[in-house]
């Protein structure tokens, strides 16, 4: 595809995503008939779903939902048993494919860089290309050191995954550098943590980087005029990622047909990266914290609502509720969010809810455009709630910060102390 192809079809992915054409019938005297319309009675579209909104949160109602700890059902003696029933509510809704156990790892390269001990590893799963991810740690570190599984972003960039947020050499993509300026201050976050004093593993997610869908393999049908692309050439990769914010929705309908979902297969692979860290020598089991920006932030939701093994959450610019995804804002988001039947047991929050009495910190930006801030607020209500009915209200903390979706210097820096704090070595 030459130049002006893929301007062209750029174009046509934008308009085809963006905008909406008008049917060829609405000519002549259909026009003229739409000119004097037979009066209707006044409906008010404030919502995604149009006059199908006010349904759609009847059903979801604004009393805690039916497995919720913030019901009268449930109280801080019965705690561990109300975990175990949400828990396995959310595996049955996640669904999750068999990813196999401790996934074998070779280290594909070793470096040092600007002070840290960097590994790039390699792992097969029991389907799809190897996972590529990466390990650092300072070059001088001995023993078993606190330990950050650094989760990246979607961002409608899938030809990147790991890289956005972890580095190996001062040579950098140009996309990967403006989207570290953009969303993270300049700064791979990965790295900051290594330098620190922490281990850290950040690993591609399902459907990034490494672990993308290649063009050749989908039917012509589907990629059209695309090609696999010079990695090296940035108009190959923009096109290469808007093309692949589409293909999503074939690859989440395609496996639910599986008996799967798109949030069970990201869960299941981030729990094996976390099987992986815990079988290292030089990862302290008992210091093993998560943390990671918009979805992210959501597997670190995922993740740390079911896994104990992380003994410290973060979660950045992804939280809200099922009510403000299914009103306002499904149109912003992937489908990595969303286990199938889940909200009439859970609201989205209460699935990181499920750590409770575990340490957690959510960060939040006033004016996120991914979210509406009177949801985000009800979110961070219910989560502080449910601490304190479980008698740990100060394990629970958030802020709010002025501005737009990142996860900047200053929030880093929050982030980043609050980590230290609990995965201090007691």
């Amino acid at each position: 595809m030459n130049d002006s192809d893929r301007r062209s079809f750029l174009k046509s992915v934008m308009l085809g995503a963006g905008s909406v054409a008008l049917h060829p019938a609405l000519t002549g005297s259909t026009v003229q008939a739409a000119e004097q319309p037979e009066p209707l009675q006044a409906i008010e579209f404030e919502n995604v779903l149009g006059a199908y909104g006010p349904w759609a949160k009847k059903m979801l109602g604004d009393g805690p939902a039916k497995l919720s700890f913030l019901r009268d059902d449930f109280n801080r003696a019965g705690i561990d048993a109300w975990r175990k029933t949400a828990r396995a509510r959310l595996l049955e809704c996640l669904a999750m494919p068999d990813s196999g156990g401790i996934p074998k790892t070779k280290v594909v390269h070793q470096v040092e860089f600007e002070g840290l001990s960097i590994e790039q590893l390699q792992w097969q799963l029991p389907y799809g290309p190897p996972t590529k991810a990466m390990f650092l740690k300072p070059a001088n570190a001995k023993g078993r050191l606190p330990t950050i599984l650094a989760l990246h972003d979607h961002s409608g960039k899938k030809y990147f995954g790991h890289r956005k947020i972890s580095r190996a050499s001062s040579d950098v993509d140009s996309l990967i550098q403006q989207h570290v300026d953009e969303n993270y201050g300049g700064v791979w976050w990965a790295n900051a943590m290594a330098r620190r004093g922490y281990a850290v593993l950040a690993p591609d997610a399902f459907l990034f980087g490494s672990r993308r869908v290649r063009l050749p393999e989908v039917p012509r049908i589907m990629s059209g005029l695309l090609v696999e692309g010079n990695p090296d050439n940035a108009l190959d990769i923009v096109a290469y990622n808007r093309w692949a914010r589409l293909h999503e929705h074939e690859v989440a309908k395609s496996l639910l047909c599986a008996g799967t979902t798109m949030p069970g297969v990201v869960v299941g692979e981030d729990q094996r990266a976390l099987d992986y860290l815990c079988s290292r020598e030089d990862v302290d089991v008992s210091r093993i914290g998560c943390c990671g920006l918009s979805s992210g932030g959501l597997r670190t939701l995922f993740l740390a609502g079911l896994d104990d093994r992380i003994a410290a959450a973060c979660c950045v610019g992804m939280m809200t509720t099922w009510r403000d995804f299914c009103l306002n804002k499904s149109y912003t988001h992937t489908w990595m969010i969303y286990p199938p039947g889940l909200p009439r047991d859970l609201d989205y929050p209460e699935i990181l809810g499920l750590r409770v009495p575990l340490p957690t910190l959510v960060q939040n930006a006033e004016h996120d455009q991914l979210y509406t801030l009177p949801e985000m607020q009800r979110a961070d209500r219910m989560l502080s709630d449910i601490y304190k009915k479980a008698g740990v209200e100060s394990h629970y903390q958030s802020a709010f910060y002025p501005g737009t979706h990142r996860f900047d210097l200053k929030m880093q820096t929050d982030a980043f102390t609050w980590l230290d704090a609990k995965l201090a070595k007691k």
